[in-house]
């Protein structure tokens, strides 16, 4: 089965994504890389934990590997299969033994999404062990100093089939993520999207109004990330009722009556 992995080398091209730290997160990270300790990172959809891996992959020189977690995720997804090809059996590697093997960045984004199985394979490299045996083959890897593993969840989403276990969380130092502060929120959008201040202080107002509603009518609050592709549409030439219901409305809420509520909040800050 093919998964979704994506490969980054930019980073070792020292080409820095766009971020715009928060608070400690970068520092911690770095002293996380240093000692050789894996790091989870928690936060709602949305709010740059990806982004934040991306970049600090790029500021460290590494590699990443990043690999979007999902029900059938299994331990063999993760570390490797023989396959048949031409007549013959050989092993495939996959995406967290290749970044064992190279000394790059790990990156399980949504974790607790995959199988219960992935675990297994996990537990002996967030230890002082930092091994990753490959039963298959017969092979045990040591991981190199640079090898980092982060995994990444949405604490929102938890549940009791859905959970990261106690044992397996302790194994991990932790950030956690919420959406930025109203003028580094802006200043996400002035730099993503190129909007003026005006605009991007506006927006920003208006998703704090959206997430207000968060656990009344909706279930997910309004992400910077979702107010990024809005700010993009209006700096397009989109007129700004189009690109907050294309952007803000319609990805959050299908009921009708909720969306029809929430394009009212709307009009009110960019009604004509």
């Amino acid at each position: 089965m093919d998964i979704p992995v994506k490969v980054d080398r930019r980073a070792e091209a020292e080409i820095l994504p766009f971020y715009r730290p928060h608070g400690g997160e970068v520092a911690l990270f770095e002293q996380a890389y240093r000692n050789q300790l894996p790091v989870l990172i928690k936060g709602p959809t949305g709010c740059g934990k990806t982004r934040f891996v991306r970049y600090m992959a790029a500021r460290l020189g590494r590699p990443l590997y990043t690999v979007s977690c999902h029900d059938d995720l299994s331990a063999a997804d993760l570390v490797g299969r023989h396959l048949i090809g031409d007549g013959n059996t050989f092993w495939s590697d996959g995406p967290l033994t290749r970044a064992v093997r190279e000394g790059a960045i790990c990156y399980l984004d949504e974790v607790v999404e995959a199988r219960k199985d992935t675990t297994v394979v996990l537990h002996p490299l967030t230890d002082d062990r930092r091994i990753l045996p490959i039963e298959r083959t017969g092979e045990q890897l040591d991981a190199p100093p640079e090898f980092m593993l982060v995994v990444s969840y949405n604490p929102g989403y938890q549940n009791l089939l859905k959970g990261m276990k106690p044992s397996t969380r302790q194994r991990f130092i932790a950030l956690r993520f919420d959406f930025p502060a109203p003028e580094l929120e802006v200043s996400v959008l002035q730099g993503e999207a190129g909007v003026d201040t005006l605009l991007a202080k506006r927006l920003v107002a208006l998703a704090n109004n959206l997430r207000a509603l968060k656990d009344h009518d909706l279930e997910e609050a309004a992400s910077t990330r979702l107010l990024v592709y809005a700010a993009t549409l209006m700096k397009s030439g989109m007129e700004p009722l189009e690109a907050c219901r294309a952007a803000l409305v319609e990805p959050l809420i299908d009921d009708a009556e909720t969306a029809a509520a929430l394009m009212d909040v709307i009009d009110a800050s960019f009604g004509r």
